[in-house]
């Protein structure tokens, strides 16, 4: 993988900044309701953007100060145990979402699918070992039950707009020019061995 260059730093900044402003709004179109949010996922969709966008520096670190963040300005989501466990779970879906996706041999729907797909249960998993840890913290159970509620049955229509969303915006970037798919040149493996 090649190195970027300032311009291009400076465009996964931006681009970066865009998400987290992103993150902040669309929570407010649910209502500020926990349960339609906790369906939705409105904060999951520019996070996620931003790793596959910006690589997975600027999306774990736009997944982890987001709701860190969105606390800090609103109150919600509750800092404890939810906001915190959301940072850490935001930041596995950004990490895992840009590394693989960016590291993919070639940059397809498919990539993206399968990069998009590792990063929701990848984060969903992080979000279930930190909020295990936390209710140790706390005295309050965790249960199985609760996990899967709360990363999976609650969620669907979340995952199910994520799905949908993101490989249309992405295959609209591609056509427009914005973002562009990549694919790696034979030729030019053969020539840098």
């Amino acid at each position: 993988m090649k190195q970027k260059t300032s311009k291009q730093r400076i465009y996964d900044l931006i681009l970066a900044a865009l998400c987290m402003a992103l993150g902040i709004v669309l929570p407010f179109f649910t209502g500020q309701i926990p349960q339609i949010g906790g369906m939705l996922l409105p904060m999951h969709l520019p996070v996620l953007l931003c790793g596959l966008l910006c690589g997975w520096q600027y999306g774990g670190l736009v997944g982890f100060v987001l709701p860190l963040l969105r606390y800090a300005m609103f109150g919600m989501p509750p800092i404890f145990p939810t906001g915190i466990a959301m940072a850490f779970e935001l930041a596995a879906y950004g990490i895992i979402a840009g590394y693989l996706y960016n590291h993919s041999r070639w940059q397809c729907v498919i990539s993206l699918y399968r990069s998009l797909i590792a990063a929701m249960i990848g984060g969903r998993i992080v979000w279930g070992v930190v909020r295990v840890l936390l209710t140790g913290v706390s005295g309050e159970p965790f249960t199985w039950q609760l996990f899967l509620s709360g990363a999976f049955l609650t969620a669907i229509p979340g995952i199910i707009l994520q799905l949908v969303f993101i490989p249309v915006l992405m295959v609209a970037l591609d056509r427009t020019g914005m973002v562009r798919f990549r694919r790696e040149d034979k030729t030019a493996e053969t020539v840098q061995s």
